[in-house]
């Protein structure tokens, strides 16, 4: 096993649990694994269908990566590096098909909005799913041209026993340090031009945009409630409100949102509390959920869930995985999921080109 994560590389497993492994309740068998590696660097995999498992939800849609609600495990080596050393180039071409014709996503965005409409809910996260069947010899040469691409600040490599990952994620979902929770989510995207003239306009275009104000408020009202389940009494704060970031390919909102816990809540309640992050789901969350089973091909797995890290002194940083590749060893498969959210001011027209400059990063760290 092996990972690479915030210029670290973490080798080996000195223990190991997965959801695979358990019958129990599965937030309780996780806890347990982290009682008894107290003390140690803990690296964690939560997939979207953790859900399931908290709200008691349920998915009939297909998954061909079959990833595990939870993989944990605490390595045996740690050493500092700036980079991870990749294979050359294998030559193959990888051609990736989506889940879902363009004219039935724009189909099954009006029928969103029609939900909004009628007052189901007042905003939704909606994804689909690209696959292409390959065997991918050289992932991470694959995560070093995405690392390049995007230099997004929550991107990682993973080589565990069945799954390769390569992840460009720029959001953070949960961060904790001493006694403070720090939740950062996204919403809000806008593409990025070569010519500075034509960015800054961009960038102001999103600064602007009533929609994705909309959208971020929405959000960060939803992660005040889930924050304020665990929180110490009114000390949930907007730390920054839609601030817009530019990264290497992408301009994205962002807010910033935090409170104050007893040191004596567990890891497991804080997911219990905030799982799956607000700016995957949509408002309200259990209603949305159930919803877009009815409107998604696939599970999506890993996308939509988090990874992270959980340090000795118990402080951690998990990240939204989005803009994320998932090879699965066993069925050669790869897979990558796009999405947004949908608004009643949505155009499908637009949320589908949205999803494109998303995917714009993933297409070209997979050109040979």
């Amino acid at each position: 096993m092996e990972v690479f994560f915030k210029d670290q590389l973490f080798k080996g497993a000195k223990s190991i649990w997965s959801s695979e492994d358990q019958n129990d309740d599965v937030l309780v068998a996780f806890q347990k694994f982290l009682d008894k590696n107290k003390n140690e660097h803990i690296l964690c995999f939560f997939s979207y269908d953790l859900k399931n498992n908290i709200e008691k939800l349920t998915s009939k849609n297909s998954d061909v990566m079959k990833f595990p609600q939870i993989i944990c495990f605490v390595p045996k080596e740690i050493s500092n590096s700036d980079l991870i050393k990749s294979e050359t180039a294998d030559g193959n071409r990888i051609n990736f098909i989506p889940k879902i014709t363009k004219e039935k996503y724009l189909e099954n965005i009006v029928k969103i909005k029609e939900h909004i409409q009628k007052g189901d809910f007042y905003e939704a996260n909606y994804c689909y799913e690209w696959t292409a069947k390959t065997e991918v010899k050289n992932p991470k040469t694959i995560y070093n041209k995405l690392k390049k691409i995007t230099e997004a600040p929550y991107g990682f490599y993973a080589d565990l026993k069945n799954y390769n990952i390569m992840s460009a994620s720029p959001e953070l979902y949960i961060k904790k340090r001493g006694n403070k929770i720090y939740s950062s989510p996204i919403k809000g995207t806008q593409k990025k031009d070569k010519d500075p003239k034509k960015d800054k306009l961009l960038k102001k275009q999103l600064e602007n945009s009533l929609k994705d104000q909309a959208e971020n408020n929405m959000i960060v009202d939803l992660v005040r409630n889930d924050l304020s389940r665990i929180a110490k009494k009114s000390t949930v704060k907007v730390e920054e409100l839609r601030k817009v970031y530019s990264f290497k390919n992408i301009h994205q909102m962002i807010s910033t949102v935090s409170c104050e816990i007893s040191e004596n809540i567990t890891v497991s309640e804080i997911l219990k509390a905030t799982f799956p992050m607000g700016s995957m789901t949509g408002a309200p969350k259990i209603r949305v959920m159930q919803c877009m089973e009815e409107y998604e091909q696939s599970k999506r797995g890993l996308y939509s869930g988090s990874f992270g890290l959980i340090y000795p002194n118990g402080d951690f940083d998990f990240n939204v995985i989005i803009r994320t590749l998932i090879y699965n060893k066993s069925n050669h498969l790869l897979s990558f999921h796009v999405g947004g959210a949908i608004t009643n001011n949505s155009s499908p027209e637009l949320e589908y080109e949205e999803t494109l400059i998303k995917a714009d990063a993933l297409f070209k760290a997979c050109q040979q």
